[in-house]
């Protein structure tokens, strides 16, 4: 009899019987990735992505989905960026269509026109001077108003030259292209009590107590708002460009909505234990898609 009593303990606390224990996000590291997702009411594009640690381009690209990447619960996301040995990417399977402007000028050979013959300088004989004029049969200098010259005709293009962009354009199209965050803030007061841990632990957890402001680390835009990833309680997420995102978990209360864009150091949620069994701020950044050590980038303090 005592045998089954404590045979039946040790099977208890395995299967943690009877029990609503919440697990702490601090115990999950990025799950592990299926092939494929279906979306569920409430995902976002980078929701999908920051559940499984991956990039939100590749997802999206993978997908042949397009800014603003707009998704629908039901659809099916492929998540499999592995591509085996011998098999084309996705990419090289179907390569994206390159659109081609029909009046797209032809460029053909330009003839450069002869330079006009120049304006003839008229100097009088001394023959046309009045009889006053002339001293000796050397004439004096007479000074000549030359016409006026028009502006010089720009030399073409050379033959087949592309059209030049614009700087601003260029400047534009690359600006986040491998852009790093130049100045990065702490996301609330308190005292790191978990640091980052690559295997189990992607952030920093902050203490601190129960409605203390929680900021935005950088300038962004809020890309996910709610409690559709198990362990992280009420989240937020902020893209803030092509590279890098932050994520905020068991916030008390969200002061901000999908969509919206935030300045650095805006208020955009209060503290709280919502996913978790202390008051604590869960704290990730992630580039590319993978977690990185928040305390790299944050300032000293």
């Amino acid at each position: 009899m005592l045998a089954r009593i404590v045979l039946s303990l040790v099977l208890c606390g395995l299967v943690a019987c009877g029990g609503n224990a919440r697990a702490p996000v601090e115990d999950r590291a990025v799950q592990s990735q299926p092939s494929a997702y279906t979306v569920k009411r409430g995902d976002t594009l980078y929701s999908i992505a920051f559940r499984y640690g991956l990039d939100f381009r590749k997802v999206a690209a993978a997908n042949r989905i397009v800014p603003p990447y707009t998704i629908y619960p039901g659809q099916k996301i492929n998540l499999d960026e592995a591509v085996p040995p011998g098999k084309p990417s996705v990419a090289a399977a179907k390569p994206a269509a390159i659109p081609v402007r029909r009046s797209l000028p032809v460029y053909a050979p330009v003839r450069t026109p002869p330079p006009p013959p120049p304006s003839p300088i008229y100097t009088p004989s001394p023959s046309s001077l009045p009889p006053d004029s002339v001293v000796s049969e050397v004439p004096s200098p007479v000074t000549v108003t030359k016409p006026a010259v028009s502006q010089p005709i720009p030399a073409p293009a050379p033959v087949g030259a592309p059209p030049i962009a614009s700087a601003k354009v260029a400047a534009g199209a690359s600006a986040y292209v491998g852009g790093e965050v130049k100045s990065w803030l702490w996301p609330t007061a308190g005292t790191v009590t978990r640091g980052y841990s690559e295997s189990v632990h992607k952030g920093i957890d902050i203490s601190g107590a129960r409605g203390d402001s929680i900021v935005a680390v950088a300038a962004g835009k809020v890309v996910y708002a709610g409690t559709g990833i198990v362990g992280f309680g009420e989240l937020l997420i902020v893209k803030h460009n092509e590279v890098y995102l932050s994520a905020y978990g068991h916030n008390d209360r969200l002061l901000v909505a999908e969509g919206q864009t935030v300045a650095a150091g805006q208020t955009i949620a209060e503290k709280g234990s919502s996913g978790t069994d202390t008051v604590k701020l869960h704290f990730e950044i992630r580039k590319e898609g993978k977690p990185i050590d928040p305390q790299r980038v944050l300032p000293p303090r």
